[in-house]
C-alpha cells in the first residue's frame, strides 16, 4: 500500500515522501481501516517538525485524524461489530496518511451516514475541542464574554458559531486585520486586531477593557502562547479562567504572578486526548451525538479549501501553510 513517510524531523515539504509499505495486520482488539480522507492539522505538521508534545519514533506516518471504512478485525466483540462501518479514525500516535491503518477498535468512532466525507474526516480534533472547552470545561453561560485568539482558524470559527448557538459573546483576536470583516459577518460580537510584534500587551488589554466596561473577560482560550497568550492573561476578569490548548508560536507564556493573584484568575492547560481518557463510555457517546447534531446544524463544520490525492502530499502541505488560505486542506486516500 502507499503511505506518507518521514525519516527525520524537519520542514514537512522537505521531509515527507510517499512510498510502498506492507499492509498492516490488526491484532486482538485492533481493526484495520481503509482510509478515505484526512485533514492537515497544525498538530500534524508540528509532529513532522518534531515540536509536538509527544514526538513520534522515526520513521513514521503522520496524521492524527481522518475517516475510513473498517475492513478487518483482529478479534474482539467491538472489532467485529465495526467491520464494514464508516468511522472517524483517531490515531493518537499518528499514522493516518496512508491507504490503510491499524488502530485500537475503541479509537474507531462509528459515524452517521449523512455526514459529508470532508466533515467526517474532520469530525473530532477541532469540533470536539471547541465544544468541550466552551460547553463542558468552561461551561460559558449566556451573555458572558469569551476571548479567543487565532479566531480566524477553523476552530475559532466554530467557537463563534457556538457562541451564537448558546448565547455567549465572543471577543475575537486576530493577527491579520483583514479577517475582521469576515468574522463579524460570521457572527463574532467583537473582532480585534493584535500583532505582538508591533503592539504592546497593554494595547490589547485597553481595548478589551473598553469592550467589557472595564471588567475584563471571564473566559479565554488561546492556542498561540508566546507574546499573544501572555497579553491575554492581562485581560482576565476577577476569577477569570484561561485555557491554553496549543503552542502555535513555539514560545512560552510570560506574566507576573500578581496578574493572577490580584484577580483570583487561573490558567489551565487543555489537551483533548487527555480529557477523553477521563471520560466514561456514556460520556463519549453523548459527546459524539452532540457533535453530530451540531455538524448537521452547520455549527461544528469547517470550510474546505482543497483536497489533494495522497501522492501530492507536498503540494497539500504547501497549500495548508499558505498565508491567507481559506478553509482546511485534506488528503484523499481511497474512494469509498
Amino acid at each position: 500500500m502507499r503511505a506518507v513517510i518521514f525519516q527525520e524531523f524537519g520542514e514537512p515539504a522537505e521531509v515527507l515522501h510517499v512510498q510502498d509499505v506492507a499492509v498492516p495486520e490488526p491484532r486482538t482488539g485492533e481493526v484495520r481501516v481503509k482510509m478515505l480522507a484526512s485533514p492537515l492539522n497544525p498538530s500534524d505538521l508540528m509532529a513532522v517538525r518534531g515540536v509536538y508534545s509527544s514526538p513520534p519514533e522515526l520513521p513514521t506516518t503522520p496524521g492524527f485524524e481522518g475517516v475510513g471504512i473498517v475492513e478487518a478485525s483482529g478479534g474482539g466483540v467491538l472489532g467485529r461489530f465495526l467491520v464494514g462501518r464508516r468511522v472517524a479514525v483517531l490515531n493518537r500516535s499518528g499514522g493516518n496518511w496512508c491507504a490503510q491503518t491499524v488502530i485500537p477498535a475503541k479509537q474507531a468512532i462509528p459515524l452517521a451516514g449523512d455526514l459529508p466525507l470532508e466533515q467526517a474526516a474532520m469530525f473530532f480534533v477541532n469540533p470536539a475541542t471547541a465544544y468541550v472547552m466552551t460547553r463542558v470545561v468552561l461551561d460559558i453561560p449566556p451573555g458572558a464574554w469569551l476571548l479567543q485568539t487565532a479566531a480566524g482558524s477553523a476552530l475559532g470559527r466554530m467557537v463563534i458559531r457556538l457562541g451564537q448557538r448558546f448565547g455567549f459573546r465572543t471577543l475575537n483576536v486576530v493577527r491579520r486585520e483583514e479577517q475582521a470583516g469576515e468574522l463579524k459577518e460570521l457572527g463574532g460580537d467583537v473582532v480585534l486586531g493584535y500583532n505582538p510584534e508591533r503592539q504592546q500587551a497593554e494595547q490589547l488589554r485597553d481595548e478589551v477593557m473598553h469592550v467589557t466596561a472595564q471588567q475584563g473577560v471571564a473566559f479565554a482560550i488561546d492556542p498561540v502562547g508566546g507574546k499573544t497568550g501572555s497579553a491575554v492573561v492581562g485581560c482576565l476578569a476577577q476569577a477569570g479562567r484561561m485555557l491554553v490548548y496549543g503552542t502555535l508560536s513555539g514560545e512560552p507564556i510570560s506574566f507576573s504572578p500578581r496578574e493572577l493573584m490580584g484577580h483570583g484568575a487561573r490558567i489551565e492547560g487543555f489537551w483533548l486526548a487527555r480529557w477523553m481518557e477521563t471520560q466514561q463510555l456514556f460520556g463519549k457517546l453523548r459527546l459524539i451525538r452532540n457533535i453530530t447534531q451540531l455538524m448537521r446544524a452547520g455549527v461544528l463544520v469547517s470550510e474546505v479549501a482543497e483536497m489533494f490525492p495522497l501522492e501530492r502530499v507536498v503540494d497539500a502541505v504547501r497549500e495548508a501553510e499558505r498565508t491567507g488560505r481559506k478553509g482546511k486542506v485534506l488528503l484523499r486516500m481511497n474512494e469509498s
